[in-house]
């Protein structure tokens, strides 16, 4: 796997519908949490928010992940979730998800009440 040097460079690296999906959901938090800082690390996307991880997302070969970095979450999410393939931390989307703002943002509400910020 090529290492990353921004979250650019990693959507770029990605093929369609891959590349417009993650980037909607990027455009969903900066829509709900501007304060958001879009970081790589672990050579995926994450979401910091007052230097803290809030969330995650990457590309696989036949599905997109999210993660609230948080079992808590995931557990507390799990109805709106039924209709997602879920581990204990992150949910599998599919690679062209019409994407939920809402569940986005709620699940990134919820892991900052975990964080007290």
């Amino acid at each position: 796997m090529a290492k990353f040097e921004s979250v650019e460079d990693y959507l770029n690296s990605l093929e369609s519908p891959k590349h417009e999906t993650l980037r909607a959901v990027i455009r969903a938090i900066e829509t709900h949490f501007p304060e958001a800082e879009f970081k790589l690390a672990w050579n995926v996307p994450q979401v910091q928010i007052q230097g803290k991880y809030v969330f995650g997302m990457s590309a696989a070969k036949n599905h997109l992940s999210l993660a609230p970095w948080s079992e808590a979450v995931m557990a507390d999410f799990a109805p709106r979730l039924a209709g997602y393939e879920t581990t204990k931390g992150l949910i599998r989307i599919p690679v062209d998800w019409d994407v939920d703002q809402q569940l986005i943002a709620d699940m990134i509400s919820a892991r900052m009440a975990e964080l007290g910020i």
